[in-house]
């Protein structure tokens, strides 16, 4: 029988990888993934962007910064680095960082820099779910650990 796969944003494993430095640990993703294998990714980081970093938001699907400067291609590098890096790893489930530019896979914001949020995806989490790969964020996880 084969292991569990689940890609994992970094940054709710408590990994300091968030654009001001922090995590977004969880206890609720932490228990749930026990036993499970798990696969670590940060596409932020990957990208080559450095901890701390500028915010970004994605305004009609591009990343931009507060400058209004468009950052797509590199975030995009890293989305494309995480994708080669499972290439090989069938990977399950994806849980990702709720509400991210690039792992937000309900609702993400819009753009604007007023914590406005819009019905999308970020830029991972459309990927994996181009691929067929199941995407959870750490909300969903808390509801079916809390049943």
């Amino acid at each position: 029988m084969k292991p569990y796969t689940v890609l994992v944003s970094a940054c709710l494993l408590g990994q300091n990888v968030k654009y001001n430095g922090g995590n977004n640990h969880n206890a609720a993703v932490h228990a749930f993934l026990r036993g499970k294998q798990i696969i670590p990714v940060c596409p932020e980081v990957l990208s080559g962007m450095p901890v701390p970093r500028p915010p970004v938001e994605l305004c009609k699907g591009r990343v931009i910064n507060k400058k209004g400067m468009d950052l797509t291609a590199i975030y995009q590098k890293g989305v494309d680095r995480v994708i080669q890096q499972i290439k090989e790893k069938p990977v399950d489930l994806a849980v990702l960082k709720a509400k991210s530019p690039t792992c937000g896979n309900r609702e993400i914001y819009d753009g604007t820099f007023y914590h406005h949020l819009i019905p999308g995806q970020g830029l991972l989490a459309a990927a994996l779910t181009k691929l067929g790969i199941p995407v959870l964020n750490e909300k969903d996880i808390e509801s079916l650990m809390n049943r």
